[in-house]
């Protein structure tokens, strides 16, 4: 009886329009946020950080730095928190015309819990769970995407960047890591190997550093596309 009635609820929910979803993709240090603060001026734009205080603060447990220092022991705690506060945030509303997510749960199911099972660090039962519960957020909730904005980074060039912005809970994060993330990320966004993506992705390539000003430029120049002004061509 209640899916029945999550399942009416959404049919109704589709009937009212909804904003323009924009999710910014990338390695660690790839420059996610940089670009999300880009829009905080504009008015018909809502941004949403990722929720890392949520993930520093579970009940006074810091669920993020026990999953980079213990993996094997936190990692499956950690993607049901991830999941959940991602949901929280892609699924709310707003009266704003777009709303801009610093990663996604498209993201956390096709990257890092993918990567997690098949680095023994979520057992084939666990895997199982997260998936389920993916797989029922899909079907009943309206979380689809407009747009995925891909930074494209080489590994080594985020890792140089990880460690000069030196966060406490990347300070274990070893430079495997990171390729192995890229490899993941070129696997959903690049090859989309098994996965179905039902919106355009924009690739925009970040390995070299640039200045203020060039930063803006750049910025400027992919501005109308990420706002869902011009349409993105799919290669």
């Amino acid at each position: 009886m209640a899916q029945v009635l999550i399942k009416r609820f959404c049919k109704m929910k589709n009937h009212i329009k909804r904003p323009f979803r924009v999710a910014i993709e990338g390695n660690v240090g790839a420059g996610k946020s940089t670009l999300i603060k880009y829009f905080e001026n504009f008015n018909e734009v809502e941004l949403n950080l990722e929720p890392i205080e949520t993930w520093r603060d579970l009940n006074g447990h810091n669920l993020l730095q026990l999953s980079y220092s213990d993996p094997q022991r936190w990692n499956f705690a950690f993607q049901h928190n991830v999941q959940l506060s991602r949901l929280s945030i892609q699924s709310k509303s707003t009266n704003k015309a777009i709303q801009i997510f610093e990663r996604s749960l498209q993201n956390n199911r096709y990257c890092f819990v993918e990567m997690a099972h098949d680095k023994g660090l979520l057992s084939s039962p666990e895997f199982g769970v997260i998936c389920q519960w993916y797989d029922f957020i899909e079907k009943n909730v309206d979380i689809e995407l407009d747009l995925i904005v891909y930074l494209r980074t080489s590994p080594d060039i985020v890792y140089k960047r990880m460690q000069e912005r030196n966060r406490p809970e990347e300070r274990t994060i070893p430079l495997e890591y990171l390729e192995d993330l890229h490899n993941y990320y070129e696997k959903w966004l690049i090859e989309k190997t098994n996965y179905n993506l039902s919106c355009p992705i924009l690739v925009i390539d970040v390995d070299k550093d640039l200045g203020d000003s060039q930063r803006m430029d750049m910025y400027k120049a992919f501005e109308d596309a990420i706002l869902g002004k011009i349409p993105v061509i799919q290669n």
